[in-house]
């Protein structure tokens, strides 16, 4: 007697993945399109903005001292070094696009805009989700384009309307530091000194020398002006640091340990909780 098989009707769970490259415009930008369902991203920066379209469930993420919800076809925006995380805010995950413009990037077209008046300058973006169909559908052109086209004339010329209505619409100027101008200029100097030598191996009395504050100071001024400690703050130096690294050609080791991971482990889960894949696969997608 032979037995029939009931095929399962369970469907798997859809697959983790995340697809970088680097476009040359401005000098270079980096893109990704994604697609998570069980990803958790740990509480991290990046240099750039963050600008980013639900393409398919919903995003709970936390920025600006809170949480927010991002819906399908909704905007995300998050302002450059400002601390956030990320997790699906449905059963079944979330897929998105996004792209990481610098600072710098954004000043070229804000000078442009504002002929070198005293409104020049990145701007800063107050709310985290941003309902703008129109907007939503032009930054998907955006990304179809540079996957598809090599026409720099129109790349370049998409990516300049879409930055210039994105400040316009939804930009602000920057909002000035709670903390006197004084102590504000001392924990830059001690951002800075992360941001410069990440590899450091740096104690926090040392750093609170440099500021001159005491530690316990340092600590809480620090947080408040950047949203980490300090030595959760140098873990994202270092990860920029080792990003650097891989883009520039060097193995996965040499841009750990240059950049101060000692520990590959370490360095290993450090990367994938803040991008969300792996240094080696990082690699292979900006080197293919």
């Amino acid at each position: 007697m032979t037995s029939t098989r009931v095929p399962s009707h369970t469907q798997p769970p859809p697959r983790e993945q995340a697809t970088y490259r680097v476009a040359e415009e401005l000098g270079g930008i980096e893109l990704l399109n994604a697609q998570y369902h069980r990803q958790n991203f740990s509480r991290h920066s990046h240099e750039g903005y963050t600008v980013g379209v639900i393409e398919n469930g919903a995003q709970k993420f936390y920025r600006t001292g809170g949480n927010h919800v991002a819906p399908q076809h909704s905007i995300i925006l998050v302002n450059a070094d400002e601390i956030h995380n990320g997790h699906s805010a449905t059963e079944e995950g979330w897929s998105y696009q996004a792209m990481y413009p610098l600072p710098e990037q954004f000043e070229v077209i804000s000078r442009e805009l504002a002929l070198g008046t005293s409104h020049s300058g990145a701007p800063y973006f107050p709310s985290p989700v941003v309902n703008d169909p129109e907007l939503a559908s032009q930054l998907r052109l955006v990304f179809k384009t540079f996957e598809n086209s090599t026409n720099r004339l129109l790349r370049e010329t998409l990516l300049y309307s879409v930055l210039t209505k994105l400040m316009c619409k939804h930009g602000r100027k920057p909002c000035l530091p709670d903390e006197p101008a004084k102590a504000q200029r001392q924990v830059n100097l001690v951002k800075e000194f992360l941001d410069d030598f990440p590899c450091a191996d740096v104690s926090l009395q040392e750093l609170a020398y440099l500021a001159s504050f005491s530690p316990y100071h340092l600590v809480r001024a620090f947080q408040k002006a950047f949203g980490l400690p300090p030595h959760s703050y140098q873990i994202q130096a270092r990860l920029r640091q080792a990003k650097r690294l891989i883009r520039q050609g060097h193995t996965l080791s040499d841009a750990a340990q240059e950049a101060g991971f000692h520990d590959q482990s370490h360095f290993h889960r450090h990367f994938k909780k803040a991008m969300g894949i792996t240094p080696g696969q990082f690699a292979k997608q900006v080197h293919p």
